[in-house]
């Protein structure tokens, strides 16, 4: 029984610290365009890092047959 005076405030203060950081991130903009962020991975626009630095090839498969 005396754990739960400790248990009841630790688990209100976890839940009003999740709803802080929800209402952070929504403040921020984080769900604003979703579709977007999904399709930005498909894309290449990978700038190299230095100027001398090419992009990678893609994988070629080596079979002997």
């Amino acid at each position: 029984m005396e754990s739960l005076y400790l248990l009841i405030p630790l688990s209100a203060a976890l839940v009003l610290g999740i709803i802080a950081v929800f209402g952070w991130a929504l403040h921020k903009g984080q769900f604003e365009d979703l579709e977007a962020e999904g399709a930005r991975i498909l894309l290449d626009d990978a700038a190299p890092v230095d100027a001398d630095q090419s992009a990678p090839e893609p994988a070629r498969e080596n079979r002997a047959s």
